[in-house]
């Protein structure tokens, strides 16, 4: 039996899991600040959302940030990437009807590029959000795409940093999205595109660590997972009904590299809300089962693991969705095997459910 937690409590632990995995993953360190003015505009990804976008969409960021210094083998395979904290705080383009946004995230910064003056690189942070504006039949009834105030915050882009001695100007590119993971309907979510300039400084510097601890990961060898998964969503009308979801993901894990992975698997899905899609027709649990084939991308950070992926349903009767998937997971994993597992699975920019799970790794050894 599943226990759910509510959706404040999710986004909270997601939040809370991805600082202290990142910030914690060293002792000696150099450390900064950065603070980052962006425009940008809503991007309406389906049709109904076209009657959003009236103006610019502005926002600024405060960022704390922390340079990885090769306290963690993957520190210096991945070329010492920047982990910290960001507060965010803008506008999607249409105050009457969306509001402002409000939000804190974790974020690491990937170097691609990296010299004494100049640093190319990719960035992804996940948060909680927070929007003044939500779906009102009476008050606010053309908000489409938000209906609960709290929310995740993802962002992810790229950014070209100029290094003048400890002072640096930065030039970015992201994408910042919002979204309750259809807890609660409307959740069409928000996206927005944003150009950025920014200042940062570093505060203080430390020297480079000379022996890195060894990386827990057994590589070239196929590590078979189970995990189970509990969430709800709400299904239209508004206002409706909370429906359970029960999951079973089994995968096939792979790494080649210290910071190249692969996974395949099979998820067995049983979402109790497509009971209420097409109530003119009688089902049954078999009917509304579901079963998807996927296949991930995963980035390795020590105990903390990053994947992004693609699914197939091979059994959805009614399709109450669209036949691909997609999932962004976060996971943590222990010494014996055990790992925690919080993720988003979507079809496409629409979210299906937020994936709260408990997974085991059977053949698992340091």
């Amino acid at each position: 039996m599943f226990i759910f937690v509510s959706v404040k409590k999710l986004l909270a632990t997601l939040f809370v899991f991805s600082v202290f995995s990142f910030v914690n993953a060293q002792s000696k360190h150099e450390w900064g600040i950065e603070s980052r003015f962006k425009s940008g505009f809503l991007a309406a990804h389906r049709g109904v959302m076209g009657h959003l976008t009236t103006e610019h969409a502005f926002a600024g960021e405060l960022s704390f940030f922390i340079q990885t210094k090769g306290k963690k083998q993957w520190h210096s395979v991945c070329n010492f990437p920047t982990v910290g904290g960001t507060l965010f705080g803008g506008t999607a383009g249409n105050m009457k009807v969306l509001g402002s946004m409000w939000g804190a995230y974790a974020f690491i910064e990937f170097p691609f590029i990296k010299s004494k003056w100049y640093e190319f690189s990719g960035k992804f942070g996940s948060g909680l959000g927070y929007v003044t504006k939500v779906f009102n039949y009476e008050n606010n009834p053309k908000n489409v795409a938000m209906s609960s105030h709290m929310n995740t915050i993802v962002s992810f882009g790229v950014k070209s940093r100029f290094k003048f001695g400890k002072n640096s100007v930065t030039l970015g590119l992201d994408m910042t999205h919002f979204s309750n993971a259809a807890s609660k309907v409307p959740n069409l979510g928000i996206n927005m595109p944003y150009l950025s300039l920014g200042y940062s400084r570093m505060i203080h510097l430390t020297q480079m660590d000379s022996i890195p601890t060894a990386n827990k990961l057994p590589f070239k060898k196929w590590l078979f997972n189970f995990t189970a998964i509990g969430s709800m969503k709400e299904m239209f009308p508004t206002g409706g009904k909370k429906y359970a979801v029960y999951a079973l993901s089994s995968s096939a894990r792979w790494f080649a590299k210290p910071k190249v992975g692969m996974e395949f698997g099979l998820d067995l899905i049983s979402k109790q809300a497509i009971l209420d899609y097409r109530p003119e027709v009688e089902k049954t649990q078999w009917d509304i089962f579901q079963i998807g084939i996927f296949g991930a991308y995963l980035v390795p950070l020590d105990r903390f693991h990053f994947g992004i992926g693609m699914g197939v349903y091979v059994k959805d009767k009614f399709q109450p969705e669209d036949a691909l998937y997609h999932r962004i997971s976060l996971r943590y994993y222990l010494d014996n095997g055990l790992n925690f597992n919080i993720g988003l699975k979507s079809h496409w920019a629409r979210a299906d459910y937020a994936e709260w799970g408990l997974g085991y790794t059977i053949n698992y050894k340091r």
